[in-house]
């Protein structure tokens, strides 16, 4: 299972018995999600451009998904008790798809904190106890691409000629407000440190100069992450 994304650098991460779930009651699932994993690419311009918004990597991956059936959902969980209600309790999931075996929930967390992957994980968790889903899947970015991004973002600007961040609308990037405001600020801190007779020697790096977006794979490495979690 999934031996076509590991061969394309995929990092797979099966917890609890999501494996066995899985491969079992879901195997159809698996197949139409390796299927639209593998065609989710991302150029190395998409991860440098991306920034103030969702990455248009995502936005693609999101449609193949809404394609093949996963749509949004909210789910309530209502208690009573002798007819009285004493709590209501919602979650949103943005892609969740119902099948002859149960109903699965999938969300997009490229480069979120963790309080947002622990809230995730932890409507799995009820939604699951609750008997709402099955299964839950996470797709965020892998370790080893994490660990490439700056040497990745740095043999980029080597290859296309770019020192200064002027140099990347020649390419057809454009840096949001938010970048160029961090290239100013990190460019004002050498300047003072020239100033006060401190020398130091700044190599072309965008990675921290520019906020980079994160994505499934590269047409240079192609690496991603996908965690399925059942509680």
């Amino acid at each position: 299972m999934f031996d076509s994304l590991r061969d394309a650098g995929f990092q797979i991460e099966f917890h609890s018995h999501a494996e066995a779930i899985l491969s079992v009651d879901f195997k159809d699932v698996a197949g139409q999600l390796e299927t639209i994993l593998i065609n989710a690419t991302i150029p190395i311009e998409e991860i440098i451009g991306s920034g103030g918004g969702e990455t248009k990597g995502t936005q693609r991956l999101r449609r193949a998904l809404h394609d093949h059936g996963w749509r949004k959902h909210k789910f309530e969980v209502r208690r009573t008790i002798d007819g009285v209600e004493r709590e209501a309790i919602s979650h949103e999931v943005d892609h969740v798809a119902r099948f002859p075996a149960g109903t699965i929930a999938l969300e997009i967390e490229w480069n979120n904190k963790d309080p947002f992957f622990d809230r995730d994980l932890e409507n799995y968790k009820r939604l699951h106890a609750d008997g709402a889903i099955s299964l839950g899947i996470l797709i965020t970015r892998g370790t080893s691409l994490q660990d490439q991004m700056r040497d990745m973002v740095l043999h980029f600007a080597t290859e296309k000629g770019i020192e200064e961040i002027s140099d990347l609308e020649r390419i057809g990037l454009a840096p949001t407000r938010r970048q160029l405001g961090e290239y100013a600020r990190r460019q004002r801190r050498t300047s003072l440190l020239q100033r006060h007779g401190r020398r130091r020697l700044y190599k072309i790096s965008l990675g921290p100069q520019l906020r980079i977006g994160a994505n499934s794979r590269t047409e240079s490495t192609g690496v991603s992450v996908t965690r399925a979690r059942c509680f």
